[in-house]
């Protein structure tokens, strides 16, 4: 094999690629990426066995052929390299690198492409359009309050509903909630409920642009994903997840509305001095303000007071501060409203406006 193309368009699908490898283990050889010159482009492959990745780059073939090599290695030399075109050759178990008119050499050991998996190829599958910078923003606003650990693995994605009006998305660990319920004017594919890996959402908002549209196709056990020449897909998430409609309150009783600037601020200050594991600060709510504190430790303990619309009893939330600090920094507009009943029952943070999203909180149990 041996073709030619510029550094610069190589080096960035390979950095996609790598999101698309396993490298927790450097031998396994899906921490390879595969590269087949055929025609007049450049077919690059990519999978961990969960999530896959393909897409095609104009290169100039002199020979047509297939390798495999190191995913990590590859993007090393690659960013090593200077601007321009670069020549590749596969030959001997030896995969050369060399930018032309350089004097500089790369050999990297190649390994047979007989045992690479078949990835799924999506194939007679119907995809719908979806608007990039809507989808995206979806997952924006919910992704953060997926699941981290294993102990319930349904609880480690995002909830993926087709509605009447649009789509809905929802993402928990039990201790917060968050929900987009947005509406779309273009005709969608009717498909059940899915559960999709928070890791390929991520992957999929970092490869959108934002603008156009990108392509969906569902089916019972992966979800493909078409971004301009990426095709990309996942391996579904079994299981049922919990009804999320029941623990947002139909109705809430208070209201205390603040500047989101204001609130982020005073979280990041605040939680300098927050050292316990479960990142408690306290919220004493009042008509003439907010007061943020820490617990008192061996540091020290920190306050600060900001403004607020406020008109009930002075009550005291004692929460996780990134729970509040994270949906904040995706907020739009200028004031939220945190919405409450009894300072231990289910908060809720919503923007100002007429929004499609809101973010759920449960306070923790307040220290004696």
């Amino acid at each position: 094999m041996k073709f030619v193309c510029s550094k610069e368009i190589i080096l960035t699908e390979i950095i996609y690629a790598m999101s698309f490898t396993s490298q927790k283990n450097a031998l396994s050889i899906t921490s390879n990426v595969f590269l087949q010159a055929k025609g007049s482009s450049l077919s690059i492959k990519a999978t961990d066995l969960k999530v896959g990745f393909s897409t095609e780059i104009p290169v100039e073939v002199f020979e047509e052929g297939k390798t495999l090599v190191s995913c990590t290695k590859f993007l090393e030399i690659l960013r090593s390299l200077p601007d321009g075109d670069v020549e590749f050759i596969s030959s001997n178990g030896i995969f050369a690198i060399k930018p032309v008119s350089q004097s500089i050499d790369f050999k990297l050991r190649t390994i047979t492409t007989d045992e690479f998996p078949a990835l799924e190829k999506g194939e007679g599958l119907t995809y719908f359009p979806i608007a990039q910078k809507a989808f995206t923003e979806m997952i924006d606003q919910t992704h953060f309050s997926a699941a981290e650990d294993d102990s319930r693995q349904f609880l480690n994605g995002v909830f993926l509903e087709r509605t009447k009006g649009g789509l809905t998305m929802v993402a928990t660990d039990g201790r917060r909630l968050s929900i987009v319920e947005r509406t779309f004017t273009d005709e969608m594919d009717q498909f059940n409920p899915i559960i999709i890996p928070t890791k390929f959402l991520t992957e999929l908002r970092r490869l959108a642009s934002g603008e156009g549209t990108l392509s969906l196709s569902v089916t019972d056990k992966l979800l493909f994903s078409i971004v301009g020449n990426r095709v990309f897909y996942t391996t579904l998430i079994k299981g049922d997840y919990p009804n999320y409609r029941r623990v947002i309150p139909e109705s809430q009783r208070f209201h205390v509305t603040m500047r989101i600037h204001d609130m982020l601020d005073a979280l990041r200050r605040v939680s300098l001095l927050v050292e316990n594991k479960a990142k408690r600060v306290y919220l004493d709510i009042s008509e003439e303000g907010t007061l943020l504190t820490s617990d008192e430790n061996e540091s020290g303990e920190a306050k600060e007071i900001i403004a607020c619309q406020y008109e009930g009893p002075e009550s005291r939330i004692s929460l996780n501060y990134t729970y509040l600090l994270t949906p904040l920094k995706v907020m739009d507009g200028e004031y939220f409203t945190l919405n409450f009943t009894e300072p231990t029952r289910a908060l809720t943070v919503v923007p100002e406006g007429e929004r499609d999203y809101l973010h759920l909180i449960m306070p923790m149990q307040q220290n004696p």
